[in-house]
């Protein structure tokens, strides 16, 4: 392996592995299938987080709050995409798309930190905390949306001083435009890396001989 992704010092962020984003009868699934299906967008997932395992890297499930009554009635302001979870009651807790994906579900070993009410996995949790109790540099990050929970928990990841991967393949949007933003415009002014699962792969599994 690399030094770049050094076992002790790296972890693979899950972002919001939720059945309603990533199987059919999930509430938001439509919206995000052309770009998921076109990418690979499971079969990516599964590989990075089973190439991280092997690799000895930790594995961090960052979900996103799970929707249960009354949330959001009484704030000043939500934000426009909580107004849509309260619509749509996404990620409903207690309900099938509100549990992880069934091959996305946490190891032994993994770590699972508070859930995130916006879009930033580490704003008003404890991610950050964890990831320093680990002793974290490096974070590989995965998961949805492209240009809102992993944007915005990449970028925070960078202003706290972690070198920040992002993964074009292991995430998804519900435009190819909004891929486009967040690969091509955004992620270059903050992401440490930007790679491809395949890509990705190679790095972490080196063949015999190679470094």
């Amino acid at each position: 392996m690399t030094d770049i992704y050094d076992p002790t010092r790296t972890a693979v962020l899950l972002v919001d592995p939720y059945n309603d984003f990533l199987s059919e009868g999930g509430k938001i699934w439509p919206a995000v299938r052309e770009v998921a299906t076109g990418v690979g967008l499971l079969d990516n997932l599964r590989a990075v987080v089973a190439a991280g395992r092997r690799a000895a890297l930790r594995t961090v499930f960052v979900p996103h709050r799970r929707w249960q009554e009354g949330d959001y009635e009484d704030w000043d302001h939500p934000n426009p995409t909580q107004r849509l979870v309260q619509e749509r009651h996404s990620f409903a807790r207690g309900t099938w798309g509100g549990e992880f994906h069934q091959d996305l579900q946490p190891a032994d070993g993994d770590v699972i930190v508070q859930e995130h009410w916006a879009q930033s996995g580490f704003a008003n949790t404890d991610l950050d905390f964890r990831l320093k109790q680990h002793g974290i540099t490096h974070v590989i990050v995965i998961g949805l949306l492209a240009n809102t929970c992993i944007e915005s928990t990449s970028r925070y990841a960078m202003e706290l001083g972690y070198h920040v991967t992002l993964v074009r393949d292991a995430t998804a949007a519900f435009r190819p435009e909004m891929m486009h933003a967040a690969h091509e415009l955004n992620g270059p002014t903050y992401a440490h890396a930007l790679t491809t699962t395949a890509e990705l792969l190679r790095t972490l599994e080196p063949k015999n001989g190679e470094h």
